[in-house]
């Protein structure tokens, strides 16, 4: 799918500052499939993914005034508002419904009571996050994105601007580097 020329987005962006509904709806038109599917592979709920759509044009309804030409591409300003939602929308989520198999949460309910269980968790995280900040930048933002955004492979290739095989790579080290560390 073709990014949209700047030009059109703008001038639609001045005509909604004027509170021009047909605006948005072509807006909408033009932009809608981005929106909703960056939303959609966040989120990973079609229901979310609409309301987070949603959400999106009505800001920029209220807020197009706050968009500066000088800050990039339109579109780009509006993938920002859209990431910004659907994380908003993943940390409001109820793990039981973001979880994909939420039948197997049930056997991690009952670990909780006992203190003992509680210290090792916490010390378990802590370790993790030492062995994390010992690890090269590049390896602790391929792991970020493929961990906590979810990317594939090849999203992380083409976000980062780095070769396939070398992002493979980057995150298998890390990996094996984490595992090394964990493992004493």
């Amino acid at each position: 799918m073709p990014t949209p020329d700047a030009g059109p987005l703008l001038a639609l962006f001045k005509r909604i500052l004027c509170q021009d509904q047909k605006a948005l709806a072509a807006l909408y038109k033009m932009t809608i499939g981005r929106v909703y599917g960056l939303a959609l592979r966040i989120a990973r709920n079609e229901a979310a993914a609409e309301e987070i759509a949603e959400d999106v044009y009505l800001q920029v309804w209220k807020s197009a005034a706050s968009y500066s030409q000088e800050r990039g591409h339109p579109l780009a300003w509006m993938m920002v508002i859209t990431r910004s939602r659907a994380l908003d929308h993943l940390r409001r989520a109820d793990i039981a419904v973001s979880h994909p198999e939420p039948e197997t949460l049930a056997s991690y309910a009952d670990t909780g009571d006992d203190p003992q269980d509680l210290l090792l968790a916490l010390q378990s995280g802590n370790a993790l996050h030492a062995a994390i900040a010992t690890l090269p930048a590049v390896q602790r933002q391929l792991l970020a994105l493929a961990f906590f955004q979810g990317l594939s492979h090849s999203e992380i290739a083409a976000h980062a601007r780095l070769p396939l095989g070398t992002v493979k790579t980057h995150l298998r080290q890390a990996l094996a580097a984490l595992r090394a560390k964990l493992a004493h």
